[in-house]
């Protein structure tokens, strides 16, 4: 799944080649992907004749800013945009598709087509779901040592699961969650209230700092991502836990495990990161 990085990586090639685009028409092959408006003709006649002014992101959501509507994407596991010249051969993947007069088409493809489409009035986005419900970005002020100490001295979950909540603070995925606990030697099942104030501290930089460095690299490409070029990211490469288990830690040189926790495969150093507090 595309976390936040990867969605940034995407936002930044979008903007290169689509920005300043009008659409001429839209076409869906797959209307569930649709979730606002209901009616698929409102959505369709809405962005004819808009123009693609911005291209924003909240957490791993990209939002394109028109003339007078925001379109909310969320690329969910492996959703990808893509530009073409109108006429060029197409997979059966590709399910929504926004024809430019210019006579090229950004084309929307998603294998397992979970991804999700929202259209509401340009300025009103943030108020609707789904962007009304995230926490604040990792790069945001809002995000400071006292706001992420208030959260986590609120619950009793494991802080694995308190960082994939997206209510909490949004953007992080399973990949950077594993790389950012290892990173702050937290073992993922220690309790989130159990945290020490240096330790809440040391986890926020260490999330602010790994994903800083994984959209340096362009995101990480372990499975099939690629931003709107076809450009894999290399941020894989310097992945210290995540999809290890099994090889040395580059710290202490004891095997990596994974185990279940949270609903996810989870990755880390079982000296490195010491269960207890």
């Amino acid at each position: 799944m595309p976390e936040l990085p990867e969605v940034e990586t995407m936002r930044r090639s979008l903007i290169e080649l689509v920005k300043g685009k009008t659409i001429e028409d839209v076409v869906i092959h797959w209307p569930k992907i649709i979730k606002y408006p209901l009616e698929i003709e409102q959505f369709i006649d809405a962005l004819q004749g808009q123009t693609i002014d911005d291209i924003d992101r909240k957490g791993k959501f990209l939002i394109f800013m028109l003339d007078d509507y925001s379109l909310v994407s969320h690329l969910r596991m492996e959703g990808n945009y893509r530009l073409a010249r109108r006429g060029d051969e197409q997979d059966k993947h590709v399910h929504v598709l926004f024809r430019f007069t210019d006579g090229t088409e950004l084309r929307y493809r998603d294998v397992r087509k979970f991804g999700t489409m929202h259209l509401f009035a340009k300025g009103t986005e943030h108020a609707e779901l789904p962007l009304s419900k995230l926490g604040p970005e990792p790069f945001s002020n809002e995000f400071s040592d006292v706001y992420f100490k208030e959260r986590l001295m609120k619950t009793e979950r494991v802080i694995k699961a308190v960082l994939l909540d997206q209510t909490v603070v949004t953007g992080l995925g399973n990949i950077y969650v594993d790389e950012v606990l290892f990173r702050s030697n937290i073992h993922p099942g220690r309790v989130a209230s159990s945290l020490t104030d240096d330790e809440i501290a040391l986890l926020r930089k260490q999330a602010v700092e790994t994903l800083q460095e994984s959209i340096q690299a362009g995101g990480s490409s372990v499975n099939t991502y690629m931003n709107s070029f076809g450009e894999s990211g290399t941020y894989q490469e310097l992945l210290l836990v995540y999809g290890r288990q099994g090889e040395e830690c580059k710290q202490c040189g004891t095997p990596l495990e994974k185990m279940k926790l949270a609903g996810r495969g989870t990755h880390f150093c079982p000296v490195c990161q010491k269960l207890g507090v």
